[in-house]
């Protein structure tokens, strides 16, 4: 079959680098894509909220599949846009409708839903422009330190953790107030702070089942130690070596069974990735927020590992089907280190050329932030590529990323020298 990813980043690189492995996959096509998709499918120059850009590829491409990738054209609602299109009713969306979506829309919709199904989380309330005063009030019965959340879509920068409570009131003020993460921020949800070690939960929903691919822990902070302004991700692991069986069943057990039965019972149809940002608490995991989308860069570790057919596994989600799948997982670490533009995550310029990006067995190079330009590989955004590498553990595979890693060059390449050091 024709198959379409929708989006530009490391993750739509590695669906289709995944997908093309497929005999199954006809012809692959990436909407817009980046330098690094075109070396495996054909690039549409089509914005990921143009549905009618998006219809039109379909159906001059007699595409059968659309994959998904980022979470603003699911919050827009584009399966809901396919379903109700008599041109589109057959191809295959592989992401959730826009109701299901809104546990990645809205951190106030997420955590009622959790609170509904008694899915462990953070205690919370969420505030308006009108209850800033009862935000302050709120934070005054919370131990520091303190957790704000824009409760929209703010690209994965709308978390603020704060020591001091009069700053925290501050910055209440400025997100509700004075939108500093624009309309995301129109409600605010404050939250108690969970102390533990984060980890990310990737699982399958075909709308009746489920199955859970390998966990991943990503490294979301520019500085090393994991210090410095929050990032889309400078980097993961998988798996994840304090995850054992008994803290696995944990998490199938008190999470992802009930966030699956709470989806059909809510009546949520959700065929497609569900990414749940875990917290280990002590001994217990508690869900931090829910995505509905593979993570970035969790996907660049996760989909090497999986020995089986992908085209298979996204037909299977689509036909509800999912029970028939037999998940093979290679037992080896995958590791991934980001390569970011000097500046990031706050300004930063583009446009510079790239060397270095000759591919070895050793390593996987994965394109974010690129374009062809001129003849050359440009840079084109904040996280330019990053290198994904096995091994028989973490550590002999960020021996290989960094390895490639070394051999990148473009002005103000920045990237940290520690991922993994908390394991």
């Amino acid at each position: 079959m024709n198959i379409l990813v929708v989006g530009a980043g490391g993750r739509e690189h590695t669906f289709c680098w995944k997908l093309a492995q497929s005999p199954l996959c006809d012809q692959l096509f990436a909407a817009p894509g980046n330098a690094g998709t075109t070396t495996v499918a054909t690039n549409l120059p089509v914005s990921v909220t143009d549905f009618q850009g998006i219809k039109a590829a379909v159906l001059k491409h007699d595409i059968k599949m659309v994959v998904v990738g980022p979470e603003d054209p699911l919050v827009m609602g584009i399966h809901d846009f396919f379903k109700a299109d008599s041109a589109l009713q057959q191809v295959a969306v592989i992401g959730p409708e826009k109701e299901a979506a809104q546990l990645e829309g809205s951190k106030e919709y997420a955590k009622a839903f959790m609170m509904r199904h008694q899915i462990p989380t953070a205690k919370y309330q969420a505030f308006t422009a009108e209850t800033v005063v009862q935000g302050e009030a709120f934070l005054e019965t919370m131990e520091a330190p303190y957790v704000l959340k824009a409760d929209g879509l703010a690209a994965g920068k709308g978390v603020l953790i704060l020591q001091d409570l009069q700053e925290a009131k501050r910055e209440l003020r400025k997100m509700l107030l004075e939108q500093k993460f624009g309309a995301a921020s129109s409600k605010v949800v404050i939250e108690e702070f969970l102390d533990g070690i984060e980890l990310s939960c990737f699982v399958l929903s075909d709308g009746k089942g489920s199955i859970t691919l390998p966990m991943a822990k990503d490294y979301k902070r520019i500085g090393e130690g994991d210090t410095g302004l929050n990032t889309g991700g400078m980097g993961a692991v998988s798996p994840v070596p304090f995850v054992d069986a008994e803290f696995q069943k944990k998490i199938d057990e008190t999470i992802v069974q009930p966030t699956v039965a709470g989806l059909k019972k809510d009546g949520l149809r959700f065929k497609g990735f569900i990414f749940i940002g875990l917290i280990k608490v002590g001994d217990i995991p508690k869900v931090i927020e829910y995505n509905v989308r593979m993570g970035d860069p969790e996907t660049e570790v996760v989909l090497p590992r999986i020995k089986t057919d992908f085209v298979e596994i996204l037909n299977a989600i689509a036909t509800e089907r999912l029970d028939r799948i037999q998940l093979e997982v290679d037992h080896r670490s995958a590791t991934t280190v980001v390569a970011v533009s000097g500046g990031y995550p706050e300004s930063y310029q583009k446009g510079f050329a790239i060397s270095g990006l000759e591919t070895t067995e050793e390593a996987i190079l994965f394109h974010a932030g690129t374009i062809h330009k001129d003849g050359m590989v440009t840079t084109s955004g904040g996280r330019v590529l990053a290198v994904t590498a096995m091994g028989d553990n973490h550590q002999e595979a960020l021996e290989r990323s960094y390895q490639k890693l070394n051999k990148i060059h473009f002005e103000g390449i920045n990237y940290r020298k520690d991922i993994g050091f908390d394991l």
